[in-house]
């Protein structure tokens, strides 16, 4: 079971909605962006001078000291006080169109195909649930450790013997997304997967 690469000619005659040109770049640039802030939790929270636990008590008599004016020691200026224009919980979350991120989609697999990385296979299973089962098949395909499995569907044993080999990623057509394609140095796709995938970008 030898995988063969996609070419451009090769992804035309499957019928794959290629992108030409240079349009689509700002659409992948939108999309990873839109991605990786969606996982950035927001959870980061300073207490500003009203909400420091602290006395409102005024520090010292306001004339006669010597020293600087103080009202509260829960000022920003004070050691321990609150913090002046800090952040709070946010949603980071950017939304996208669902013609962007076909458009990103079609472009970042246009793109890994003309630089050969795209390798289609009949099938990709393990019989067994070991990791060295896995690794081996793995490297049957190409002998690059980073790399992107996609298929329309997994068994259970391929996805157990692929759990601990971290460089390698296991997805389904329907789950794939702009990120994941540009992410790894070879993208390895099943028949049936490629087939999927040309439904989800056409």
């Amino acid at each position: 079971m030898s995988a063969q690469v996609l070419t451009i000619e090769a992804a035309k005659g499957k019928k794959i909605a290629l992108v030409e040109g240079g349009k689509g770049t700002q659409a992948v640039h939108d999309v990873v962006v839109a991605l990786q802030a969606a996982r950035r939790s927001g959870t980061a929270c300073t207490k500003t001078k009203a909400t420091v636990n602290l006395s409102g008590r005024k520090p010292w008599r306001q004339k006669g000291t010597g020293r600087a004016r103080a009202g509260y020691a829960s000022s920003p200026v004070w050691v321990g006080g609150g913090v002046a224009f800090g952040p709070k919980p946010r949603d980071y979350s950017k939304k996208v169109g669902k013609t962007t991120r076909r458009l990103a989609l079609r472009k970042a697999l246009t793109e890994r195909i003309k630089a050969g990385d795209v390798l289609v296979v009949p099938g990709f299973a393990v019989k067994e649930a070991k990791t060295k089962a896995f690794i081996s098949l793995l490297k049957e395909q190409t002998p690059e450790e980073k790399v992107l499995v996609v298929s329309d569907a997994f068994e259970e044993n391929t996805y157990r013997a692929a759990r601990n080999v971290q460089p390698a990623l296991l997805m389904t057509a329907r789950e794939v997304n702009t990120e994941h394609l540009l992410a790894f140095r070879k993208v390895v796709i099943t028949d049936q997967g490629l087939a999927q995938l040309a439904e989800r970008i056409a």
